[in-house]
């Protein structure tokens, strides 16, 4: 197989960098013998990744990039990293979201020490692409290597950047799809926006996908996911569907609001939009032609041949069968062209007139479901309103019912407290009542205990009296008298008092 030498119109010399020895390429078995024993001690450590660039319209380059696997590398320091690297590395999956831009903006302080990128495309990864990056040293390739894989691209999505060493990368041949414009290989390579020589050792070179350079520094102010250059989008648009069944076979657009349905020998949803909404004209996907639902009919009176490329009048079978219409010829071959030109502006004249009767009609139409979603607008606030003031009313209705209730318990708990309170008060009563009795009693108790204590003494005191009395000789044969009360009393309080004064002086 050959290498590919042509790329875009401002970048023949970025292959270079990352094309393999012409002699690993081509196939020569001498050197294919003397990297037999290399290649074999990699192939347990590297996977091969096929891969693809340029616009696939214009000329598409092939080949195949060996990178160390995942497993490869056990860690991120210097001594775990695979031996015999290279200042090369490449970024899988970058999703299709992210410009050149934004992978520039990515990449921070190290766009400086990167001297090439390369956009690529994976087979079989249709919304992502590959980034290989060549440094200006190891110890770059390092860093980058430790700073960013495994690392999210953005905080709110969940892709992660994943980096892998780059062996070796080989193209394997070209595809040319249409006969590109040679460059000049006199002319020295430039950057189409600020217009300077592409030098590695000024800025970075960012080759696109579609295989045209730039600066780093001038295509990181492109905003847009198209190249510069040719306009090619690496993130392509999807492929329309019927609306309703999902087929994409044999689709209708509406003209007026954009509706994809099949048509009537598939399942027919284009004709089922028609009735539901009166949009009578459509757009036939493959043949670019608008088909009119009232008429039954191809609003074109003249059509492109498809075999000279001249405008001929659209037959009455051509209407009907749309296959047949490549082989129409013009039935009237001395059509003079002013009458042709005439005609012409007939039918444009009637088709503007048609389209804004059309308009027309659907300004009506969307005016009318505008009023309908107004009105079911304003029903539903009502409802949301009357709905809210309903459960808001619920809520105080029973915030109301539990303080009524609390409320109720609180005044029951009161009652309670009072009655606990009279009944209370009377046992206190009693209580002192009881007191005051028992007091009383032991007063009286205390008063007799005295007066008998008081008799008892006396009594005492009498007959000690009485003894010393019979002993003396005065009252011998004499008589003995009862002694009143309170002279007894005094008479013994007088001794009491004697008592006291001898016991003081004693």
């Amino acid at each position: 197989m050959s290498t590919s030498s042509s790329v875009g119109a401002a970048g023949p010399s970025s292959d270079d960098v990352f094309r393999s020895p012409p002699a690993m390429i081509s196939g020569d078995s001498t050197s294919s013998s003397s990297s037999s024993s290399s290649s074999f001690s990699l192939s347990a450590l590297t996977q091969a990744f096929p891969f693809s660039s340029g616009n696939p319209r214009i000329e598409e380059t092939r080949g195949v990039m060996h990178l160390y696997r995942n497993d490869a590398v056990s860690s991120s320091s210097s001594s775990d990293l695979p031996v015999g690297r290279k200042p090369l590395v490449c970024v899988l999956g970058v999703p299709n979201y992210m410009t050149y831009a934004d992978f520039c903006q990515f990449c921070g302080s190290f766009i400086n020490h990167i001297l090439e990128m390369r956009i690529v495309r994976n087979d079989g990864m249709e919304d992502r692409y590959s980034i290989l990056i060549r440094f200006d040293s190891q110890e770059s390739t390092d860093n980058f290597y430790r700073h960013f894989n495994g690392r999210r691209f953005s905080s709110l999505e969940a892709e992660v950047c994943c980096v892998l060493f780059t062996v070796d990368v080989q193209y394997t041949g070209s595809i040319e799809h249409e006969q590109a414009t040679p460059a000049s290989s006199t002319d020295q390579p430039a950057c189409p926006v600020c217009l300077e020589r592409l030098d590695q050792d000024m800025s970075g070179i960012l080759t696109t996908i579609c295989n045209h350079s730039f600066h780093c520094s001038c295509i990181s102010m492109w905003t847009d996911s198209s190249c510069p250059v040719c306009r090619y989008c690496q993130q392509q648009p999807e492929k329309s569907i019927c609306s309703v069944c999902q087929t994409s076979e044999n689709l209708w657009i509406c003209v007026i609001c954009g509706f994809v349905g099949c048509g009537r020998y598939e399942g027919g949803h284009a004709i089922v939009h028609w009735k539901e909404t009166q949009h009578c004209y459509s757009l036939e996907v493959e043949t670019q032609r608008v088909w009119d639902y009232v008429g039954d009919n191809y609003v074109h009176r003249l059509i492109q041949s498809k075999t000279d490329g001249k405008l001929v009048e659209l037959n009455a079978h051509c209407a009907l069968d749309s296959d047949a219409c490549g082989s129409c010829e013009s039935t009237d071959s001395g059509l003079s062209e002013a009458l042709l030109n005439s005609k012409v502006e007939a039918i444009v004249n009637e088709y503007n007139e048609l389209l804004a009767t059309q308009l027309e009609n659907q300004k009506l139409y969307f005016e009318s479901l505008l009023q309908d979603v107004k009105e079911e607008t304003e029903r539903e606030i009502s409802k949301a309103v009357d709905k809210a003031v309903g459960q808001k009313l619920q809520k105080m209705q029973a915030k109301l019912d539990r303080c009524v209730k609390e409320k109720e318990i609180l005044d029951d708990l009161n009652e309670s407290l009072l009655k606990n309170q009279e009944i209370w008060k009377a046992k206190i009563l009693e209580i002192e009542e009881r007191g005051k009795k028992a007091l009383k009693l032991k007063d009286d108790k205390i008063r007799d205990s005295e007066e008998q204590l008081r008799d008892l003494m006396v009594f005492l005191e009498a007959g000690k009296t009485m003894e010393e009395l019979s002993l003396s000789s005065e009252i011998k044969d004499g008589t003995v008298l009862p002694i009143p009360m309170e002279e007894t009393s005094s008479s013994s309080s007088t001794n009491e008092g004697k008592k006291v004064n001898n016991s003081r002086k004693s």
